[in-house]
């Protein structure tokens, strides 16, 4: 799609005038209907207020010309996925599982291989084949060329590791010891939860990244945990493969 009709078609799907969007990224409505036009194309600083206004990337304003992927895990990137810094700005160089409101996911590679793997064997691609392929192909991508430079010496990982010390010192019974958590966005594990007047609520921000982990019960059976956090809270959940609805508890965190 051309970007002139991207600028059109962004817009009205906002419900925004040419004023609106003026007044918002500090342009004359003059200029917002160059763009739809194809007259001229926005400069640097205004594709990015653009970027944020519609939460799209800069790539796909332009008529997306580029296939992005992810500089850490190598995944083709939609908007629908793309990162965000702290601020909304979405940042077209990750996804939602490497990079969260400016905080790098992961800092070893084969903690992401592990992850990754899961998501891509198939009847036509074992497990050995994925780990070979990730093992070769990420390590040219940005992200892992630039870890020294980018990496926030090992912080991130001291505060997963407190993480899961306060949730392993919840004693909860039948769940296993945590020794894990990985990135996983709200809207890929966010179970509706029924209340007691019969209406389903849902606790997570599709658009947030947490994490977490799923650990089979220590009793064996179909039943298993759920554990998410972030920097406020802890939410356990107990959950069968029969489809019922699982069962919260919310934990505040000091």
């Amino acid at each position: 799609m051309d970007s002139q009709n991207v600028f059109y078609r962004l817009r009205t799907k906002k419900g925004l005038s040419q004023d609106d969007v003026a007044e918002k990224v500090f342009v004359t409505r003059q200029a917002v209907s160059r763009w739809e036009n194809g007259e001229t194309v926005p400069n640097t600083e205004t594709l990015k207020l653009l970027s944020r206004l519609y939460n799209v990337s800069i790539n796909t304003l332009l008529g997306s010309p580029h296939q992005l992927i992810c500089q850490c895990c190598g995944m083709p990137l939609e908007d629908a996925i793309i990162s965000h810094e702290q601020d909304g700005t979405p940042n077209e160089n990750y996804c939602q599982w490497c990079y969260a409101d400016g905080t790098y996911m992961y800092s070893n590679m084969d903690d992401l291989i592990d992850v990754c793997v899961k998501n891509m064997v198939n009847e036509n691609f074992s497990e050995e084949q994925a780990r070979a392929y990730l093992k070769e192909a990420l390590p040219k991508l940005d992200y892992w060329k630039r870890y020294e430079e980018l990496s926030d010496d090992g912080q991130f990982e001291a505060f997963k590791r407190q993480l899961m010390d306060e949730i392993n010192a919840l004693c909860i019974e039948g769940m296993p010891k945590l020794e894990k958590l990985n990135a996983l966005v709200g809207k890929y594990v966010n179970l509706p939860y029924r209340l007691p007047s019969g209406q389903q609520v849902k606790f997570l921000n599709d658009q947030t990244t947490y994490l977490g982990n799923q650990l089979p019960s220590l009793f064996g059976g179909d039943r298993c945990f759920g554990v998410l956090a972030n920097m406020d809270f802890i939410l356990i959940s107990t959950y069968g493969k029969d489809g019922a609805d699982p069962e919260l508890v919310l934990y505040k965190r000091r």
